[in-house]
């Protein structure tokens, strides 16, 4: 049988282990499926967040459903990043017991934990059919 000779101090230790360098990351894309139509794919591409399109809806009409049966329809002034709102020339609506309330007011900061939805362009794109079924709130 052999024997393996001790290392001499001469003999150079032997190397370390050297990690494997990472390479760079791809930069992140969306996958559009090949049978996606032109219209998906440019959707795809073509994001919007939240607060932009509340940002492009100023000086715009909105209209506001609340927590509560009520409903605010306004011109927007301006939000923060909790989408509380000063809105100018409100109209309140509000469900009572003897029918809907109309409150009138030259301006409104609207606390943003109470919206439930915004159209944006107020109630005036609303079709006939579904007008009437916010009359019956």
């Amino acid at each position: 049988m052999a024997s393996v000779a001790p290392p001499t101090p001469t003999q150079p230790p032997p190397p370390a282990a050297v990690p494997p360098t990472p390479t760079p990351a791809a930069p992140a894309t969306s996958v559009v499926p090949a049978s996606a139509t032109s219209a998906q794919a440019q959707a795809a591409f073509s994001q919007i967040l939240p607060l932009e399109l509340i940002d492009e809806c100023i000086g715009s009409p909105l209209w506001i459903i609340l927590k509560g049966d009520k409903e605010i329809v306004g011109t927007l002034l301006g939000f923060d990043d909790f989408v509380n709102m000063v809105l100018e020339n409100v109209t309140e609506y509000e469900k009572t017991s003897t029918g809907i309330k109309e409150i009138h007011r030259e301006q409104m900061l609207l606390n943003g934990n109470n919206i439930c939805l915004m159209v944006p362009g107020g109630p005036e794109g609303v079709s006939d059919d579904e007008d009437d079924a916010t009359q019956d709130l």
